[in-house]
């Protein structure tokens, strides 16, 4: 097996627009694996308020390379444990299990969906984003748009926005990016209109969480709370659902795990993205039929996507039906 990587920008349509900070492009490490003729490939991408350096990343690549070339070829499981035993960062993790899951699918010639028996019948629909901004600017968005299901950003609790946006009748989810103050999620969880949101997403800083109270009005959704599947039985009494992304938790691997946990704890769950090319929303996509909501517009917000695979048009999730990931560079 031969590894190769390379480091790409995404460029967005528009500002992207978040408590965190504001973002014209992304930066993408890309991972190619490869054997008998045979490509797969995963990614994962520098999020600022993760800490990601992707040079470092790559320099971590270097001296594992000789190791991983020398893996022969065995099942997803077994090539996991192998990567859990590297002392690497899980986006790292994540962007080389779903490399290997396209390379083994495209190998034994069945996708990732009929390797793991997911059901393809009613996947959710995925929302699309809408950055931070005025009520008017993101009302105009949601109005203009062909999506159904909507994440508005917004940063600190503005009521009077909040009461605007009620008043659209439209699939509305909120994420503050942990910008709300204890007062603010008392005064959400409360209101019975809050009931209106499908979810309320990281109201908090990390580990902040313990004024949310999961029998309120608010669905609560845990993100950067919820790293991977340690995560979930802490959280119980605070969240009603998480978002789980390959990036945090360390690919597809674990996530089918974290999937399974989430399910007997009773949780929604939801399959998320960061803003990421068809490489990284491909992986997700598939295990949109084991979910309650999905949020893989990633691919959308960047004007030079460089894979084809599976993809989300005006929120509906489409399945390649390919081997693996069914991932192609353009």
């Amino acid at each position: 097996m031969k590894i190769s990587y390379t480091i790409k920008i995404l460029q967005l349509k528009e500002t992207f627009s978040i408590a965190y900070g504001n973002y014209e492009t992304r930066e993408a490490l890309l991972i190619e694996l490869s054997h008998l003729n045979c490509k797969g490939y995963g990614e994962c991408v520098a999020i600022d308020y993760y800490q990601i350096d992707l040079k470092s990343f790559i320099s971590r690549l270097k001296e594992i390379q000789p190791l991983l070339e020398r893996q022969s070829v065995v099942h997803p499981e077994e090539f996991f444990r192998f990567l859990s035993g590297l002392d690497l960062h899980p986006f790292l993790i994540s962007a080389l299990d779903c490399a290997y899951w396209d390379l083994f699918g495209k190998l034994e010639n069945k996708s990732f969906a009929e390797l793991n028996s997911i059901p393809l019948e009613n996947l959710a629909q995925s929302s699309i984003t809408i950055s931070v901004g005025s009520a008017d600017e993101q009302i105009k968005k949601i109005e203009k748009s062909k999506w159904n299901k909507f994440k508005v950003k917004c940063k600190g609790l503005n009521k009077p926005d909040i009461s605007r946006l009620l008043q659209l009748n439209r699939d509305l989810a909120l994420d503050s990016n942990a910008s709300f103050t204890d007062e603010d999620c008392v005064c959400l969880q409360e209101n019975i209109e809050v009931q209106k949101f499908s979810y309320l997403e990281q109201p908090r800083p990390v580990d902040q969480y313990k004024i949310l109270k999961k029998e309120g009005f608010a669905n609560w959704m845990a993100d950067e709370d919820c790293q991977n599947i340690d995560s979930l039985e802490e959280l119980i009494p605070y969240y009603k659902s998480v978002n789980i992304k390959l990036m945090k938790c360390g690919g597809l691997t674990p996530a089918l795990g974290m999937i399974a946990k989430a399910k007997e704890l009773k949780y929604k769950i939801m399959i998320g993205c960061m803003t990421e090319s068809t490489v990284g929303i491909s992986a997700a996509c598939l295990l949109a039929g084991l979910t309650d909501f999905a949020d893989l517009d990633g691919a959308n917000l960047i004007s030079n996507d460089y894979a084809s695979g599976n993809f989300v048009e005006n929120g509906k999730i489409i399945l390649s039906g390919k081997p693996g990931l069914g991932i192609v560079l353009k």
